[in-house]
């Protein structure tokens, strides 16, 4: 008996049905096709891996299956290698193409391409991978780079129409496991929803009404909650695409009256596919310092500091809230991701290999090509970034000033007066008693003085730019990475 022709679709970070190349030359080649997404075992042993990213990703699939369903589509989840994944339907089908998004992913996911892509070589199966959101595979420079990104991004989303299929049963044998089937069923609500759905909803209301504070909240870690954009988990799994998000607020009705806002949100657009350009050029970026010189810089080795830095209890307000609250809804704002990163690796002098997972399994929206390069250059390991030591007192009393974010996540500072809620160690006996509040014991003491260690950190970090190596290095990484303006 003869086996069915068929086209593959493997997404990776894509799970949208709009705007979507893979599906759009799968509905095209007239074929039945399957739509896979695999979840590799290894996955689940990365030091970057949480249960928190599969809730999103299951979510995401299962609002694309509510828009497939009617065309009698759905998407095959599956639990194995790929490679063994991909082995397995080419026995059982005769597999024409395979379609999918270029990854800019982690070791272990190029280590997966590669495999499966000498598995379909062998069998004489074309592999077609579209450029995703902008960012180039192969370039080893920036020339014309801006240039090239704006002709992507203005060409019109892809507008994608499904005929009706028959359905058929896939038989396999890379069933999900238990615990990872009803991921979906548990999500939390104190985190963003899933799904391409939720993802339009959050664009459209920035769009119409919560834009107006971009600009002016963007810092604060409360507010910024409101006014942001909060697209970032949503182009993160591509339950939206870089385009569809720039098209739709370049032209939005209110985009005149709220052109300084828009704009800033649309050049962080480009920010985001330029820091992934940056991974997918030099993925060293998730293991080493990308600048080889400060491989030779030395930091202390305290895991006791790394531990209260993980559990939100080293003595500064602001940094213990953004923890605790990152924690437990997977989102912090751009200007508190930096601060935790630099007090980690300036104010406790840690290596920033030692904190750069623990974040990534907090963050919902987990993406390597953004999450290493912006770690490193928060750490002041490229070379080619002004080193940014951010004292989190000052940070506090700026974007926090009434200590609102603080109380909201460190409910043991409640009753600490406003004066003393940045610095509650400057609080005098007789008002902690006052207050029923007792430093050290109701909230830890400060880990260290931040005054003398921002010094040494200023000193460590200055001096080391001078080192012969960092100097040659940060002339090939702007060679690499400067674009051309």
């Amino acid at each position: 008996m003869d086996k069915p022709c068929i086209n593959i679709v493997w997404l990776k970070r894509d799970l949208r049905t709009q705007d979507h190349a893979p599906l759009a030359s799968a509905e095209a080649s007239g074929l039945p096709y399957l739509i896979i997404y695999i979840v590799e075992p290894c996955w689940l042993e990365r030091a970057d891996y949480s249960p928190r990213h599969w809730q999103f990703i299951c979510g995401s699939i299962d609002v694309m299956d509510s828009h497939l369903e009617r065309f009698g589509l759905q998407v095959e989840r599956l639990f194995g290698d790929a490679e063994r994944v991909f082995s397995a339907l080419c026995e059982r089908y005769r597999v024409q193409s395979v379609f999918s998004y270029q990854e800019s992913g982690v070791l272990e996911t190029w280590r997966s391409d590669i495999a499966v892509a000498n598995c379909l070589k062998e069998r004489g199966i074309q592999w077609q991978e579209f450029q995703s959101n902008g960012v180039l595979r192969g370039i080893t420079d920036r020339k014309g780079w801006d240039r090239r990104w704006y002709a992507t991004i203005d060409t019109p989303p892809i507008n994608n129409a499904y005929r009706r299929h028959s359905p058929f049963f896939l038989e396999h044998d890379f069933g999900l496991p238990d615990n990872m089937r009803q991921a979906s069923q548990a999500y939390p609500e104190d985190r963003q929803p899933p799904g391409q759905d939720k993802g339009w909803l959050y664009l459209t209301s920035f769009a119409e009404n919560r834009s107006s504070h971009y600009m002016q909240n963007i810092s604060k870690p409360g507010a910024s909650r409101a006014s942001g954009g909060r697209l970032s988990p949503y182009l993160a799994w591509g339950n939206l695409s870089s385009r569809q998000a720039y098209r739709y607020v370049r032209s939005h009705p209110n985009y005149p009256q709220q052109r300084k806002n828009f704009d800033a949100f649309t050049t962080r657009l480009k920010w985001r596919c330029h820091f992934i350009q940056k991974f997918e050029v030099e993925s060293e970026y998730e293991t080493q310092c990308i600048n080889r010189g400060y491989e030779l810089l030395p930091h202390r080795h305290e895991t006791s500091a790394v531990e209260r830095w993980e559990s939100g209890t080293t003595g500064f307000p602001l940094v213990d809230a953004c923890i605790r609250c990152v924690v437990q809804t997977g989102w912090l704002n751009f200007r508190m991701r930096a601060m935790l990163v630099s007090f980690l690796c300036h104010h406790l002098d840690q290596d920033w290999r030692r904190g750069v997972h623990f974040l990534a399994r907090q963050f919902v929206d987990y993406e390597p090509g953004i999450h290493y390069p912006q770690f490193q250059m928060q750490a002041s390991t490229t070379g080619i970034n002004t080193v940014r030591i951010y004292n989190p007192v000052k940070q506090s009393i700026e974007h926090d000033p009434e200590g609102l974010f603080i109380k909201r996540w460190l409910p043991e500072l409640e009753q600490v007066p406003t004066p003393y809620i940045h610095q509650p160690w400057l609080m005098p006996p007789f008002e902690q008693v006052f207050c029923e509040f007792q430093l050290g014991i109701d909230y830890p003491l400060p880990i260290v003085d931040i005054h003398v260690s921002g010094a040494q950190a200023r000193d460590k970090l200055w001096g080391h730019r001078r080192h012969p190596l960092v100097s040659r290095e940060k002339k090939r990484l702007l060679k690499t990475h400067t674009r051309n303006r």
